[in-house]
């Protein structure tokens, strides 16, 4: 059995000054992707150099501005990197590069002496600032973690105006902010930009990361809001925010963060970071897009987006991720499918505004086509068959009883060979199952003539045997459909019909669809051939071959 009585509930703050509930998302962040760094360090198997470069012109093609590049002090690999994109002027003007340090003196020198030359960066400074790191890993008192802080700060301005503060933007992370008590944390920052002085045209960064998740999300904008309230010289802070994922809730959390003033924000593609991940800000972005704001990033070829994340980080995208993934946009579902089916049709091609059922966005915003939107397997329903014939092969059914037949021996097959059927396999077994089906009887000649009233004459074979037929009527298919009920010695009414073209120019081809009511029996059947008349009596062959055999 479980024990849940260990684990102990975390206290409350009690902050009643809160206004970020009646506020809403206006404008997307500053987005600082950490996939370099944190997600990195995440992998099974870290990046080598090479790839690394590559990573990077790849976060800069979706449009990141700011991007976490390395810890230059932790390995020499990481040291070159930066030293890469620097001597090699990798670096957009429009893009500037972020550095991670803690605060000893060798690390900071190591750190600066990477970004020396640099146009622009941001060195991020951080250490541990809560009970549990103070007190069990670190043994420091609070006033010995806020002098690390403090020295930090001091060694950053000292080797700032050694390479040219104006180069450099600086950033303070007080790890587990969420962790930490909110007035203390706040002091610590507070002590960071008394040093720092930060102004208009250089503004410091207070990064308040949710290191490890405690707290349902409400609480984490609480504790963003009490920090963005007291915070020396707000107006020179970007306050910017780093989640992780342990319950589950790191976007939840980033996005209430946003409500209650941050205005950065760091994660990674994917989520990709330790334990559970970061913040996953390819869905943060797109949570914006789909509420008709700008997010800054391209996602319009998302599948090589997966692609190349896939090749880079040896990690895949689970197929029900959140817009990226294989199936979001793919309903199975019967009555999904006929929803979305009919919002396709209400809206048309020439929509200004999205509003589908199911589908939060556009498919095709980020590359995808409508082929894949309904994929048909034992749980699917007419809605969906229809909806894959029409869209790959131009079959549209209006018999709503030959759609309802259809469906159900889609959903047998399906359902028999346990698998997913794909659109070849539906248009073949619509085939097999309806059009111009010719056993055991069928037709090889067919000739009109009307004076007033149609006459054919017919050479049909039935089971082999050729016969000519002759009909009179009120049209063709009435005088047929006479003639070889007579012939075949049946009674059957023509209770639907049909017909339309399958394609655009000379060339194209007539299907028409028929049900037929007789000998106690309701059957349907198409046609398709070049002309209307020969696809109406392919139809009606189809429909008395599926009545008699």
């Amino acid at each position: 059995m479980m024990n849940h009585k260990k684990y102990v509930k975390f206290p409350k703050f009690d902050f009643k000054e809160r206004t970020w509930p009646d506020k809403e998302l206006v404008k997307a962040p500053v987005w600082c992707s950490t996939d370099l760094r944190d997600g990195n360090q995440a992998l099974q198997v870290p990046m080598d150099l090479e790839q690394k470069l590559e990573f990077f012109k790849f976060l800069v093609k979706i449009g990141f501005k700011e991007i976490e590049v390395s810890f230059p002090s932790a390995s020499e690999t990481e040291y070159r990197l930066v030293r890469r994109l620097v001597e090699e002027n990798m670096i957009p003007d429009d893009v500037t590069i972020q550095v991670f340090t803690q605060a000893r003196e060798h690390l900071v020198a190591r750190t600066f002496e990477a970004v020396k030359d640099v146009k622009k960066a941001i060195i991020h400074l951080y250490n541990s600032t809560c009970p549990m790191h103070r007190d069990w890993v670190f043994n420091k008192s609070k006033e010995e973690i806020k002098e690390l802080a403090v020295s930090g700060a001091k060694m950053f301005r000292e080797y700032g105006e050694k390479y040219g503060i104006e180069k450099y933007r600086f950033e303070y992370s007080p790890e587990t902010f969420n962790a930490t008590e909110p007035d203390y944390a706040v002091d610590i920052c507070n002590s960071v930009l008394d040093i720092w002085k930060p102004e208009p045209g250089r503004k410091a960064i207070i990064n308040l990361p949710e290191t490890v998740q405690y707290t349902t999300p409400n609480v984490y904008a609480d504790q963003i809001e009490y920090a963005c309230n007291n915070l020396h010289c707000r107006e020179n802070v970007v306050v910017s925010v780093h989640t992780h994922n342990d319950r589950g809730t790191g976007i939840a959390a980033t996005e209430l963060a946003i409500l209650a003033g941050a205005e950065r924000v760091e994660g990674t593609m994917f989520g990709n970071g330790e334990r559970t991940g970061n913040a996953d800000i390819m869905v943060l972005a797109m949570n914006f897009y789909m509420q008709g704001i700008d997010c800054g990033l391209d996602f319009s070829n998302m599948d090589e987006i997966v692609k190349e994340y896939e090749k880079f980080t040896e990690m895949t995208v689970h197929p029900r991720h959140p817009y990226a993934g294989e199936f979001v946009f793919t309903a199975f579902s019967g009555s999904h499918q006929d929803a979305i089916k009919k919002g396709m049709d209400k809206i048309g091609c020439d929509y200004q505004t999205w509003k589908m059922p199911y589908l939060i966005i556009d498919p095709k915003d980020i590359g995808r086509n409508y082929e894949a939107i309904i994929r048909i397997n034992s749980q699917s329903g007419k809605g969906g068959v229809f909806y894959v014939l029409e869209q790959k092969y131009g079959i549209k059914v209006p018999i709503k009883a030959m759609q309802q037949e259809f469906g159900n021996i889609a959903t047998i097959v399906s359902d028999s060979g346990h698998k997913e059927l794909v659109p070849e396999e539906i248009y073949d077994l619509f085939l097999k199952e309806y059009v111009n089906i010719d056993v055991p009887v069928s037709v090889s000649r067919f000739e009109e003539k009307a004076n007033g009233e149609s006459v054919i004459t017919s050479d049909i074979s039935v089971n082999g045997k050729v016969k000519t037929i002759f009909g009179k009527g009120n049209g063709f298919l009435d005088a047929f459909s006479r003639a070889i009920s007579k012939e075949l010695g049946i009674s059957f009414d023509i209770k639907s019909y049909s017909e339309h073209a399958l394609e655009d120019g000379a060339k194209s081809k007539a299907i028409t669809y028929m049900q037929i009511d007789g000998n106690g029996k309701t059957c349907f059947g198409a046609g398709i051939s070049e002309s209307i008349s020969k696809s109406s009596v392919k139809a009606l062959i189809s429909a008395i071959n599926r009545m008699i055999r």
